[in-house]
């Protein structure tokens, strides 16, 4: 069978734009744990943001080894060696589901005294770990969402992900509404509510991935369901290009982690800001989440056909591709800031303070969609380890912004919002590695 060389701009948002809708759907669920908890009050705003960042440390080094198994299944997707996808597929979901138990065991044991010496308020802390308590048992069902992701992204088989994801927030919406507020006789459970909601919503997920496979996808050619078993030495080969990006992951966001404690330390307020301006850019960022992971699995692709001259042509492709999505919503939110802000909360006094943190995040897009179309493609290159190196770096540069920044001089919201470009910036180093050419022979 021919292989794909190059990607008109039609196939890669055929592509992509699955991608993207799961991922809005997913945005979705974060959102209306945002919007629904803002009516409740603005301890539990600021508190699902820390319980929300502190769960994606987590999550993200699961996601990080799926990542890095999405990138190995795009490379034989490539070559044509199907069979070797399966083997990807049940190795990669045993260890997360292994993983998945010993995070939830971490979490119990070690979270109360970590973010009691973190956190300031007493009320934020003890909302934090009542959301943390019930949210946890959702990595059981994400971890294996992760997975079947993996599998779709990397055969480019993406237009499942759109149901999936719909399914996800539908069942994610209607039991935040009946969990927080107490509807059909159920108690009012607050933020316990919500990660109650959004745990059993990624259960909902897994089944509906399980099922759809069996029925409508060619296991058998992909061998997804032939020997559940571990296999050592296919374990290591994943590991030995997830390992960089788990780590690389948690580094990333345990700096968003330090950031959120830092506001949280200004004041419930400012945290309350913070948290919107962060779910907002969450909805942006899904944009720019979509083209760099779809450029990522192509990058693969077109390495694994034996085409690595094309690689450089179609990130500026990307790069261009999602500018035409990015900038228009960001020029319209920048328009429109309190018509979006209300959507998170009703008070007056908090929009008017979010709106000035709100215009500084957007402009740092013009520097995010460039520099991840970019980092994703080094980590579709397989080497990962330079990816850690990078991202690193940026998170050092970052880290020392935010405590500069946020600490020292203990500025205004807004000003602190600025340390986004820093971080962006330092990403944006990843251009230099792809221009250098030095990841073209490396082998997977």
């Amino acid at each position: 069978m021919a292989k794909k060389t190059e990607y008109t701009n039609r196939e890669i948002l055929t592509i992509t734009f699955p991608v993207m809708v799961s991922l809005l759907m997913e945005h979705l669920i974060g959102l209306t744990d945002t919007a629904y908890l803002g009516r409740v009050g603005e301890v539990e705003l600021g508190a699902s943001a820390l319980a929300g960042i502190y769960y994606l440390i987590l999550y993200m080094l699961g996601f990080g080894f799926s990542i890095g198994a999405q990138i190995l299944i795009a490379r034989r997707n490539g070559e044509g060696n199907y069979a070797k996808i399966g083997e990807v597929f049940i190795q990669g979901s045993l260890f997360l589901i292994l993983f998945a138990g010993v995070l939830f065991a971490a979490s119990h044991l070690y979270s109360p005294l970590l973010l009691r010496g973190l956190i300031e308020s007493d009320a934020v802390f003890r909302a934090t770990i009542a959301y943390i308590d019930w949210r946890v048992y959702g990595f059981f069902f994400s971890f294996i969402s992760a997975m079947f992701r993996a599998f779709y992204v990397g055969t480019t088989h993406t237009k499942i992900l759109t149901a999936n994801s719909l399914v996800m927030v539908g069942t994610n919406v209607v039991l935040n509404y009946i969990l927080i507020f107490g509807k059909l006789g159920c108690p009012a459970l607050g933020i316990q509510g919500a990660a109650i909601a959004s745990s059993i919503s990624e259960a909902v997920s897994v089944l509906f991935f399980v099922i759809y496979t069996l029925r409508h996808v060619d296991h058998r050619k992909y061998r997804l369901f032939s020997a559940w078993h571990f296999d050592a030495k296919m374990l290591k080969q994943i590991l030995g290009v997830s390992i960089w990006i788990m780590i690389q992951n948690g580094f990333a966001f345990c700096s968003w982690f330090i950031f959120f404690i830092a506001m949280e330390h200004h004041g419930e307020r400012p945290l309350a800001i913070t948290n919107i301006v962060r779910s907002i850019s969450a909805f942006l960022f899904m944009f720019v989440n979509a083209f760099a992971s779809t450029n990522s699995s192509l990058v693969s692709n077109l390495i694994g056909s034996g085409h690595p001259e094309k690689v450089m042509p179609l990130c500026r492709q990307m790069i261009k591709l999602c500018y035409s999505f990015v900038l228009p919503v960001a020029l319209l939110i920048a328009l429109l800031p309190t018509w979006f802000l209300r959507i998170y909360t009703d008070n007056p006094d908090l929009i008017q303070s979010s709106v000035a943190s709100l215009w500084v995040m957007l402009g740092s897009y013009l520097l995010a969609v460039p520099a991840f179309v970019y980092f994703m493609s080094v980590s579709g290159t397989g080497n990962t380890n330079v990816t850690l190196r990078i991202e690193i770096v940026s998170v050092l540069v970052y880290t020392l912004a935010t405590i500069w920044i946020v600490v020292v001089q203990h500025a205004d919201v807004a000003v602190c919002w600025t340390t986004e470009f820093v971080y962006d910036g330092m990403i944006l180093c990843s251009y230099l590695y792809m221009r250098s050419g030095r990841w073209q022979n490396r082998r997977i």
